[in-house]
């Protein structure tokens, strides 16, 4: 058993969930959060009243699963990036896990 974790801009959070479903990744977890490119957005996000949003809407989206529907969601992700034309890909990393309860 592996963690998977997937962040995404808000416009391809559909996505996600269609390639979660595709490589068999029924039991996830997911979160709004913003994401940031530079140190200069962070500090003006972190102002008291800030005039522009700082970060952009994005997701993130968690599973502890199986290494083999986790190999075929890079497949499936890496398929997916290679046809945008964009700097905000799907992004996944792969954490083993030690111990589990």
């Amino acid at each position: 058993m592996k963690l998977v974790i997937v962040t995404v801009v808000e416009d391809f959070e559909p996505e996600v969930l269609r390639l979660f479903k595709e490589a068999g990744i029924e039991q996830f977890s997911g979160s709004d959060i913003d994401g940031y490119k530079d140190q200069a957005s962070v500090l003006k996000a972190a102002s008291w009243f800030p005039s522009t949003k700082g970060g952009v809407e994005s997701s993130l989206f968690f599973s502890f699963t199986d290494t083999d529907k986790i190999s075929r969601l890079f497949k499936l992700i890496e398929a997916f990036n290679s046809k945008l034309d964009t700097e905000n890909p799907i992004r996944a990393v792969v954490v083993p896990i030690e111990n589990y309860i």
